[in-house]
């Protein structure tokens, strides 16, 4: 458990955290932003660290995970806890685990409005825009010094 107050942020594999993690996904992926369930979940969370935060009252409001290949991604924050920091915190609590088992660099594939929250904590813009499940991404890393 890391102390991200007043967040309390979990790791675990997807057997421990799937059923917290695949209730914000779904609410904010497939309910809010009409991704097809079929492809909102997928065979790689089996192999990933998953990470989510529970609020003071013990109630999950984010989500994120982390590929082996240094891949972050599903990042996902309840509408309830938007803008109250927890989505930095999963940010940066999965960069830390990155950097901790030895990854010199993490990537992910940012929906386009969003790029500017990863911009604020460090991420670079890597490649042109395209399209994933119908909405606007661009591929963005970080390399850690």
């Amino acid at each position: 458990m890391t102390d991200h107050a007043p967040y309390d942020i979990r790791f675990g594999d997807w057997s421990a955290l799937s059923e917290d993690a695949k209730t914000i996904r779904f609410e904010v992926f497939v309910e809010e932003q009409q991704v097809p369930a079929e492809l909102e979940m997928d065979n790689m969370d089996a192999v990933c660290l998953h990470a989510v935060a529970y609020d003071a009252a013990g109630v999950p409001v984010g989500t994120g995970r982390l590929l082996p290949d240094g891949h972050i991604g599903r990042m996902a924050v309840r509408k309830g806890a938007r803008g109250t920091g927890v989505g930095g915190a999963l940010l940066q609590a999965l960069m830390a685990q990155a950097r901790a088992r030895g990854d010199r660099q993490v990537v992910l594939s940012s929906q386009s409005h969003a790029a500017p929250f990863y911009q604020r904590h460090g991420f670079t813009i890597d490649g042109g825009e395209f399209f994933e499940a119908g909405i606007a991404h661009i591929n963005m890393q970080y390399t850690f010094a």
